[in-house]
C-alpha cells in the first residue's frame, strides 16, 4: 500500500484523531480511507446521474401529456 502525508489544520487533525478513537474507525489511515472510498462513490453516483439526465434531455420531447404521466405514476411507479 502507498503512503501519503498531509497537512491538516489542528482542528481537522483532532477531529480525525476522535473519529479514529470513537472505535469505529482503527486508526486515522481507516477514517481517511472511509471519506475517500464514500467520496468515490458520491462522485459515480452524481456522474451516473448526470448521464441519466443529458440521455432525458437528448431523448427529445415525450407524447405523453402531463395528466398520463401522473395518472401512470400513481398506478405504477416503475412507469
Amino acid at each position: 500500500m502507498a503512503t501519503m502525508n498531509i497537512s491538516l489544520p489542528d482542528p481537522m487533525k483532532s477531529w480525525v484523531e476522535e473519529q479514529a478513537q470513537s472505535g469505529q474507525y482503527s486508526n486515522s489511515s481507516d477514517y481517511v480511507r472511509d471519506l475517500i472510498r464514500r467520496d468515490r462513490e458520491r462522485a459515480l453516483k452524481i456522474a451516473h446521474l448526470q448521464a441519466l439526465t443529458t440521455e432525458g434531455l437528448e431523448s427529445g420531447r415525450g407524447e405523453r401529456t402531463m395528466e398520463e404521466l401522473k395518472l401512470a405514476s400513481r398506478n405504477d411507479p416503475e412507469d
